[in-house]
């Protein structure tokens, strides 16, 4: 799959201590919109800005292979509603998975830490986390009409080049994990970020576990979109 790397906003999260609640449906730890501060949204940002970037022939491809697919674009007011449900669904899925589900206007991402996704200083998943995203690949089923952005992200210690293809191999190993199961390949794709998209203190041992994760950004198939 072909990675192209953004240079987005620098963004920091604020901290988060004491500032935490529980979904009364789902029971997942929700975090207070000004303890999130202006973390919530880089990685989304960033998977946005890498598809506008895409080339016209691409667009053009994908959208050929999504038509080919049976897979059709949302409408109009439905987009919100079927992003809900989805958002909803996800939530009672990843409960107490680690994982964090995060929305983003009509955009979700999944927020996958790298020391529950992956080996360590590697890009081989960890076989616990398998049921993990098996569980992800059966939402993401139901609900087809997105496109799926496995995007890599790092800390800041190491080189820039290091942590560039880092972030490309786990972005890939998810991609490749959700490819297998079954999803079909119009729908996503992967990019690495490096560490050019940090959520949290790179200056800190707690910031810089925050910062290498990997990000699953849903994107509605619109008509705007293909």
């Amino acid at each position: 799959m072909k990675k192209l790397l953004i240079m987005p906003t620098i963004v920091s999260l604020a901290a988060i201590s004491g500032c935490q609640t529980y979904d009364a449906y789902t029971g997942e730890k929700k975090t207070s919109k000004t303890a999130k501060g202006a973390g919530i949204g880089a990685g989304v940002g960033a998977v946005l800005a890498y598809l506008k970037n895409k080339d016209k022939s691409s667009k053009k491809r994908k959208k050929r292979m999504l038509e080919a697919a049976g897979i059709g674009a949302l409408a109009g007011g439905g987009i919100g509603y079927y992003m809900d449900t989805q958002e909803a669904k996800l939530r009672k899925t990843l409960r107490d998975s680690g994982v964090s589900v995060e929305r983003d206007g009509d955009n979700i991402n999944l927020i996958m830490p790298g020391n529950i996704t992956f080996v360590t200083a590697g890009h081989a998943l960890n076989a616990d986390f398998h049921e993990v995203l098996d569980s992800v690949f059966i939402v993401l089923q139901e609900f087809n009409k997105t496109i799926i952005v496995s995007a890599g992200h790092t800390d800041s210690r190491g080189s820039d080049q290091y942590n560039q293809g880092l972030s490309e191999r786990r972005a890939e190993s998810v991609a490749q994990y959700l490819l297998a199961k079954g999803v079909v390949a119009a729908r996503i794709d992967s990019a690495g970020f490096g560490e050019t998209t940090p959520i949290a203190d790179n200056g800190t041992a707690q910031g810089r576990s925050l910062n290498r994760r990997v990000e699953l950004s849903l994107v509605p198939i619109t008509e705007d979109s293909l």
